[in-house]
């Protein structure tokens, strides 16, 4: 079955942002989200969950340890488990991404 935005649940979270889940497994789930301007998530982390955050359009801003760091377009950042982080979008367009978790836990997440 080809997998595509119209076919996937889809669902809002923060301020009007939207994901959908492309894929869901106990191996692993990838997601296609997209940002509008001036938004962000909460800090958090995940205690086993690795992920992978590959940009589409626009740039991502990421808190990182401590640290400010923006991806932008066809670049991609990996988050290791127990790694605080959050993904913000501050420029004035919408912000699409992918983001990759493995393995694929949907209770995983420890806001901070």
């Amino acid at each position: 079955m080809i997998t595509n935005k119209e076919n996937s649940a889809h669902y809002v979270w923060g301020d009007k942002c939207d994901a959908w889940t492309l894929l869901q497994s106990e191996n692993g789930i990838i997601k296609e989200e997209c940002m509008p301007s001036n938004t962000e998530e909460q800090l958090h982390y995940h205690n086993e969950t690795e992920q992978f955050f590959y940009i589409l359009e626009g740039v991502a801003t990421f808190f990182l340890d401590g640290k400010e760091i923006q991806v932008s377009g066809n670049e991609g950042i990996g988050i290791k488990a127990k790694q605080a982080h959050k993904i913000c979008n501050k420029s004035a367009g919408p912000l699409r991404f992918l983001v990759v978790s493995i393995p694929g836990n949907p209770v995983d997440r420890v806001n901070i």
